[in-house]
């Protein structure tokens, strides 16, 4: 079997099963847990995680925080609405300079002015990207973030069509730092309680940020993965975290990240060694099968869309034959996949 073409990550799956909105309470989701050393599967709901962490063990948690990231403007030469979601900033331009997809695109030349909400957002649009994506330079009077919390919305991915009643739920509970267009999902399983139970256990909790952009909603196209090129994002582990990381590692404890986006920041910033850096800068690491893990032993994440470089990922920590597996058992058992979905442990 050929791991480097892209139809080879494809698995079938009913769109009833494409979970809408959240479960009632974040950690009641079920969980599928999958032994990557045998490929047993087990069943169980998320509040049983403490069932298969040990004491001395580190999870480690992506504290990154969704703005409401989707705003809808018009250009005042042209008909009908443009929809913009902000993907990240630009740091080397001046001013509040961001990346942004806009739809339709053809509305949203250079030089084109759109006019946001009524009238508290105006942005020119300054570049555009290969990909299709726009530099869009804003104007405004007041505090950004505060006019973004006033006109925009969550950029819910678009498989999901159900309008969400309480944004929280499409943040984790310990989102701290703005900046990102789509939540870490693995970490919406958690509750503070259940965090409280896991630490007093005698587990260590870290925190990383990785700030997820345009990678989340880019499909693969190329018929060879290894033609993809991934889009960088915005990472930052701090000295005293990847000291703390590498204390827990050099006592036998076991590093579990909780969502891709976490696997993706400490394989970034982890040498040949295992030994964990400090860095703050931008990732565009892409993990496929026949990568070699340096830093993560187990791994929490949900169900990913097919064909995705997430799911890429998750067979390469898990190994193909087994997450696929897995993904099928899934469906089968009539898991809730993608962002609100259900959840597997991989250990």
């Amino acid at each position: 079997m050929d791991l480097t073409r892209l139809n080879t990550y494809f698995y079938h799956l009913p769109e009833e099963l494409i979970a809408q909105t959240p479960s009632d309470k974040r950690d009641m989701s079920r969980m599928l847990v999958l032994d990557k050393s045998s490929g047993k599967i087990t069943h169980k709901h998320f509040c049983d995680i403490t069932e298969f962490l040990r004491p001395g063990d580190t999870l480690v948690i992506n504290d990154t925080k969704v703005i409401p990231a989707r705003i809808f403007g018009v250009n005042p030469k042209r008909a009908g609405d443009i929809e913009t979601v902000l993907l990240h900033p630009v740091k080397d331009k001046e001013g509040e300079v961001w990346e942004c997809l806009t739809r339709p695109g053809k509305k949203t030349g250079v030089g084109d002015t759109v006019v946001y909400g009524n009238g508290e957002l105006t942005g020119e649009v300054i570049n555009v990207c290969e990909g299709g994506t726009r530099e869009i330079r804003f104007t405004y009077n007041g505090v950004f973030p505060e006019i973004l919390d006033k006109i925009g919305t969550m950029p819910l991915p678009p498989y999901i069509t159900q309008r969400l009643e309480d944004k929280n739920r499409y943040q984790t509970v310990y989102a701290a730092h703005e900046g990102s267009a789509a939540a870490p999902t693995a970490g919406l399983h958690f509750t503070p309680e259940l965090l409280e139970k896991i630490q007093a256990m005698g587990v260590n909790v870290e925190k990383v940020l990785l700030h997820v952009g345009l990678g989340t909603f880019r499909p693969v196209k190329e018929d060879v993965i290894t033609d993809h090129k991934m889009h960088t994002e915005y990472i930052k582990v701090t000295p005293e975290t990847a000291q703390r990381i590498n204390d827990s590692r050099k006592a036998g404890g076991r590093i579990i990240s909780v969502g891709t986006t976490s696997t993706r920041t400490l394989e970034s910033v982890t040498d040949e060694n295992g030994v964990v850096h400090p860095f703050e800068g931008e990732t565009g690491i892409f993990i496929y099968p026949g990568y070699k893990f340096k830093a993560v032993d187990c791994q929490i994440t949900n169900f990913h869309l097919p064909e995705s470089t997430l799911l890429m990922l998750i067979c390469a920590f898990a190994g193909y034959e087994n997450a696929m597996n897995a993904y099928n058992t899934a469906v089968e058992e009539k898991y809730r996949f993608f962002s609100f979905g259900d959840a597997m442990l991989i250990i």
